[in-house]
């Protein structure tokens, strides 16, 4: 195995998403060198990644990078990494809620935050986003615990709870809740409200392109005429956002929203953005909350507009997920509850890359 790069890590379920986690400093400090050890550790190029770790899917073809903190106030860095599955094409663009869950537990394992007492908070700095979460993480006999009562849906079984808060979403990206400076507008003939809250979305109404937003995300995956008109009001929207040419980044998300069927206060489809996700993402889960409480959106035109303090239950493909909204100073601040697991650690191998230099 000389001729391969050997690279400790751990993997590591996250809320509902895994992949591998790694210590910064035992990756490339160059970006580009970086992307690659990632490409080859992952398998990306081919549909099932059939000569890496990938799951073949977008939500296991997730990397996180944890290191020592780089900004006041925060405990430690986390840095995002969206791996395509069929493209070679790293995106650092976006946050990832559901990997954060498995970030503080990975840190205090990795020796980089002490435990406090049966339960430990993590300041987590996300690189990607500049936005501070705080995760409380369970610590009892003074190691994490894994195992407890906890269920989300889009997870079998239950685990012990990991609360997410996240502290200031809004304008993650871009620097404004509304980048385009309306809460709604038309693209293509559809009433969107362009929203970057934890995560860049354009939000619209399932039966405004002609579907019912129950469908399975199987279903809505089979539709090639949906998802090549959502990929146009996607891109549209990234150039109206200020983000440019979205074309190879998987921001802004796509999210048909509709009235809810069960129990919940509003029902959607996530998209990643070419594919639906199987749940939703956390991220995801904070923005759309976030527009269901701000005047005009096709959220909350919708549905009504809620007031916080409110706890809004999202439906998505495998059930509901809860965000806890709360007024703090004017700031919106985002609770959701997660949970995650250690499922492996030791090293994964990669293809050398010219002029790699390997920092361990």
């Amino acid at each position: 195995m000389n001729d391969l790069i050997r690279i400790p890590c751990a993997l590591m379920r996250g809320g509902t998403s895994k992949g591998p986690f790694f210590l910064a400093f035992d990756l490339p400090s160059d970006p580009a060198f970086r992307d690659q050890i990632l490409l080859s550790v992952m398998g990306s190029g081919h549909p099932l990644q059939i000569d890496g770790i990938g799951g073949g899917n977008p939500v296991t073809s997730k990397v996180a990078i944890v290191g020592p903190a780089s900004i006041k106030g925060a405990d430690v860095d986390y840095l995002f990494a969206q791996v395509r599955v069929d493209q070679q094409i790293v995106d650092m663009s976006p946050n990832c809620g559901n990997m954060l869950a498995a970030v503080g537990p990975f840190a205090i394992e990795a020796g980089l935050v002490p435990v406090q007492g049966p339960t430990t908070l993590i300041r987590i700095h996300n690189v990607n986003t500049g936005k501070l979460i705080e995760a409380e993480v369970p610590t009892p006999n003074g190691s994490v615990s894994y195992l407890g009562d906890a269920a989300i849906d889009g997870v079998p079984g239950s685990a012990a709870p990991i609360a997410l808060t996240f502290m200031d979403a809004a304008g993650a990206r871009t620097g404004q809740l509304f980048p385009t400076g309306k809460p709604n507008e038309v693209i293509d003939g559809v009433n969107v409200t362009c929203i970057d809250c934890a995560m860049p979305m354009i939000l619209l109404e399932a039966e405004a392109i002609g579907v019912s937003g129950f469908e399975t995300a199987a279903e809505l995956n089979g539709n090639k005429a949906l998802l090549e008109r959502l990929e146009r009001l996607r891109i549209a929207a990234g150039e109206r956002m200020g983000m440019g040419d979205v074309s190879n980044q998987v921001t802004p998300k796509p999210v048909l929203i509709s009235r809810p069927r069960a129990d919940g206060d509003i029902n959607v489809r996530y998209f990643m953005p070419h594919q639906c996700h199987p749940s939703l993402a956390t991220t995801g889960a904070v923005g759309i909350a976030t527009a269901c409480i701000s005047e005009n959106t096709v959220a909350s035109r919708l549905i009504g507009t809620r007031k916080p303090p409110v706890v809004l239950s999202i439906e998505h493909p495998s059930g509901h997920l809860d965000v806890k909204l709360q007024d703090r100073n004017g700031k919106i601040v985002a609770g959701i509850l997660r949970t995650a697991r250690r499922l492996f650690e030791g090293h994964v191998f990669a293809k050398p890359v010219a002029q790699f230099v390997c920092a361990a």
